[in-house]
């Protein structure tokens, strides 16, 4: 984005927050809140269509898991994305959402018989994950031509990005086929030998904390690959690769960076035959797309001092943004604090830790940020949390996962919002833990005891 583009985007949050404690969606009956900027979305849905332009068919697919809430899956397929899906609900929800069964890629590295039938019967792509599950699709095609691509994920095993636990090219990676195993390339080269059906190779270096020539290694490992293949085969049968996404999120500024436009630099240079049009690309990009049009609104609820340190406690803690407050060092998030009205605050700073509802010490979003004085009823913004953060909600001390709102704003600041997803009420909550089956221990104790007594009297 421009500095206007980025100047926009961020008027356009502090005039939704405003509004939101305005209209009471943000306040004291809704102390939390999920707002989604969808002018923001789009702009990156553009963006990437932009970065891929040239001779080669590129379909993009949103990695569901990074926000699976039907009317934003909705949004993305009526923008003509297409959606990958890791899981039988990524797959309701993305069918729910309006796409087509040829839109959708199914990657899960524990597809059952029953998520493979569905998947071949109805034409939807695949990415096998291992020759076991290949075997397996070989008893359930049963000698019939697959009516839709069915790909193998390889593992390039170029190595780790910053995060281990988002890096999946290690060399012991639960993903794909490891390809600098003994005799792994041979493998999966007679794999393709023998089952026409196989028609892609799909690889995915990591995502956050992967830098751009790590990922572009493990992209011209599965190109080579396929190269190889349709050499070796004397027959064009890999037509398509999965680039998989991945795209680092910048958390430490407003900046998107990096952009969809250098990562195709970064392609271009290190396999340059990748763009030439002998190969369908697929793309599943997730957080970059919809990371930065995300905040989540939080009232602070009290503030106190310890030790010297000023807190600030909140609403939004573990249960929204879990992997922040468990890797904080992996996981930071940009601070804004705002009055009792939802306008930015100004004024003297102080340095303070902004703490969540959780009953644990390290339910902590931020420590140690110079801000604005906080004060009880104003509100902390958490911001660059449109994925994973307000859709991915972790149940600790049964908390309510909150209202999720889209925004729009024009020309002359005027907002308007859209439910995406209601609040969860405390009942429901109740209702969740199994309240029906309230009786179902006592009932099955009891019955243990009417046994023995039987028995007794025997």
């Amino acid at each position: 984005m421009t500095s206007g583009s980025l100047h926009q985007r961020r008027r356009a949050r502090e005039a939704a927050l405003a509004r939101a404690v305005e209209e009471g969606l943000l306040g004291p009956r809704a102390p939390l809140v999920g707002l989604l900027d969808v002018d923001g979305v789009l702009a990156a849905v553009e963006a990437l269509n932009e970065a891929f332009e040239g001779p080669a068919a590129v379909q993009h697919t949103f990695a569901a898991k990074a926000c699976g809430l039907v009317p934003v899956l909705r949004l993305l397929a009526e923008a003509g994305m297409g959606c990958e899906v890791a899981s039988p609900g990524e797959l309701e929800q993305a069918l729910a959402a309006g796409f087509t069964h040829d839109r959708l890629v199914f990657d899960s590295p524990a597809k059952t018989v029953e998520e493979l039938e569905f998947a071949l019967a109805h034409g939807i792509a695949i990415n096998l994950d291992n020759f076991q599950e290949m075997a397996r699709v070989d008893g359930l095609l049963a000698g019939r031509a697959a009516t839709g691509p069915i790909g193998l994920r390889v593992n390039p095993q170029v190595g780790a990005g910053a995060i281990g636990a988002m890096s999946t090219a290690t060399a012991t990676s639960k993903f794909g086929v490891a390809l600098r195993d003994e005799g792994a390339v041979d493998a999966v080269i007679e794999a393709f030998a023998r089952r026409p059906w196989l028609n892609r190779l799909h690889a995915h270096v990591g995502s956050q904390g992967c830098p751009l020539p790590l990922i572009a290694q493990g992209v011209r490992a599965a190109y080579e690959l396929a190269e190889r293949i349709n050499t070796e085969l004397g027959r064009t049968q890999i037509t398509g690769l999965d680039i998989g996404g991945g795209l680092p999120v910048n958390f430490d500024s407003e900046d998107d960076r990096p952009t969809y436009a250098e990562h195709v630099a970064e392609l271009r240079t290190a396999v340059p035959g990748l763009f030439d049009g002998r190969y369908a690309l697929i793309t599943e990009f997730g957080r970059s797309l919809l990371a930065k049009s995300g905040t989540i609104g939080s009232i602070v609820e009290y503030t106190k001092t310890a030790g010297g340190r000023r807190i600030a406690v909140t609403h939004a803690g573990a249960q929204v943004a879990t992997r922040t407050v468990f890797m904080p060092d992996a996981w930071p998030l940009r601070v804004g604090v705002f009055d009792a009205t939802g306008r930015p605050k100004q004024g003297p700073t102080e340095i303070v830790d902004i703490a969540g509802p959780c009953c644990f010490a390290g339910d902590l979003t931020a420590t140690g940020r110079e801000l604005p004085a906080v004060e009880p009823g104003d509100v902390v913004a958490l911001y660059d949390t449109g994925a994973y953060y307000f859709s991915s909600h972790f149940s600790y001390n049964s908390l309510p996962r909150p209202a999720v709102y889209g925004y729009r704003t024009d020309s002359g600041g005027r907002v308007a919002f859209a439910l995406v997803r209601e609040a969860q009420s405390v009942r429901g909550v109740v209702e969740e833990s199994g309240l029906s089956q309230a009786d179902a221990l006592v009932a099955l104790r009891a019955g243990d005891a009417a046994e023995q007594a039987k028995e007794t009297a025997e």
